[in-house]
């Protein structure tokens, strides 16, 4: 039952995502922004997770707490993005973006944490709980893809608002797992930022997360300019979930052939792949083929991201951890990129990929020659 109710958050919170993040650009260009005002909305909003994130996942540290402050945290993320309709132009948009993320991103850090915390106590396998996210995920992308051919695009704005209501019902239904609390959890970051292979660690997954940028930010965009229709722009997106979810289905015995660390150096040479041919081509048989790497430069990477932490964290010191990884990855590196993938799309278009998939190599790379791999 536990693994159930952690199952349920994972499926409600990506149904949210499954639109937001390929369906929200086309919603605020609807508003009249323009690529660089997109990119720097979606980059200032993550960039709160640097500011945001490491201050709850102190406070949960220190309590030990995390069911409360996700569901507080996801309460207040639905408040704030119904502000949203009240938004006409850049500014309020931006102020209202930054609100809205600074509640909404804290809390999958914490979430994370209890699950992996919860997967070491109760001995179930932390993949098969997070692969209903992704089904969520391809299914929401899929249905709203349908839902807008021929729509208006307000009803993306509807379709997350519900969503968000189902995600905060979820939440209240979390178990209340606690660990131990950490009277002095301040020296938590200090303490694993002085582990040299944690640091590299990051700079790697960074570099292989943040090569998502553009397709983050402008992948519907591109592909809707090239005369592909929402539905199918919705396949493209849900289509390397399916290889996602495989390969959580089968995580655990993934990694214990590979290990944590090249599992992530896998994923930035597929990043290097689908990223320079997507920078080349928007011809839909190439797009299937290079959509299912999907499964491999985000699925990859995270599975192996979050059994790396496991693996060399302590639990008491879980969400400190999982906070810096956030920050660090999508945070900072993903704030960063965004915000300069709006640039590189308004001056080059679809050559904007190719940078990213310098990144993905890069990172890949870095995480290979990680020897310090205790997954």
């Amino acid at each position: 039952m536990i693994a159930v109710r952690l199952a349920t958050y994972y499926g409600a919170s990506f149904m949210m995502m499954g639109i937001h993040l390929p369906f929200w650009p086309i919603w605020l260009e609807s508003r009249g922004l323009n690529a660089e005002q997109i990119g720097a909305i979606v980059a200032s909003g993550i960039v709160m997770k640097v500011l945001v994130n490491p201050l709850v996942a102190h406070q949960a540290d220190r309590l030990g707490e995390r069911k409360r402050l996700i569901a507080a945290l996801v309460v207040m993320s639905f408040f704030s993005f119904l502000l949203f309709s009240f938004t006409r132009s850049f500014w309020p948009i931006l102020f209202v973006n930054c609100l809205f993320l600074s509640f909404w991103s804290p809390a999958m850090p914490l979430m994370e944490s209890l699950t992996l915390h919860s997967s070491h106590k109760f001995g179930f396998d932390y993949g098969r709980i997070r692969l209903w996210g992704s089904i969520t995920f391809m299914v929401a992308a899929v249905g709203i893809g349908y839902i807008l051919r021929g729509g208006s695009n307000d009803l993306i704005f509807t379709a997350i608002a519900l969503m968000m209501i189902l995600t905060c019902l979820s939440a209240f239904w979390l178990p209340d797992i606690r660990s131990t609390a950490k009277r002095q959890s301040q020296l938590a970051f200090t303490a694993i930022l002085r582990d040299r292979t944690f640091v590299i660690f990051l700079v790697g997954t960074t570099l292989i997360q943040a090569s998502h940028a553009v397709y983050y930010g402008f992948g519907t965009i591109h592909w809707q300019r090239a005369g592909i229709g929402s539905d199918i722009i919705g396949w493209l997106w849900a289509e390397g979930i399916v290889i996602e979810i495989v390969l959580f289905m089968y995580g655990a015995r993934v990694l214990s052939k590979v290990g944590p660390s090249r599992l992530i150096a896998i994923a930035g040479l597929a990043g290097a792949i689908r990223w320079a041919g997507t920078g080349y081509t928007t011809a839909l048989p190439a797009l299937v083929f290079l959509q299912a790497l999907h499964g491999l430069t985000f699925g990859a990477a995270h599975l192996g991201a979050m059994h790396f932490i496991q693996s060399r964290i302590a639990p008491e010191f879980s969400a400190t951890a999982q906070s810096l990884y956030s920050s660090a990855v999508m945070g900072i590196g993903m704030g960063l990129a965004i915000f300069f993938s709006g640039r590189l799309y308004a001056a080059f278009e679809g050559y904007a990929y190719l940078p990213m998939a310098v990144m993905a190599a890069a990172g890949g790379i870095i995480l290979y020659m990680l020897r310090r791999d205790r997954g």
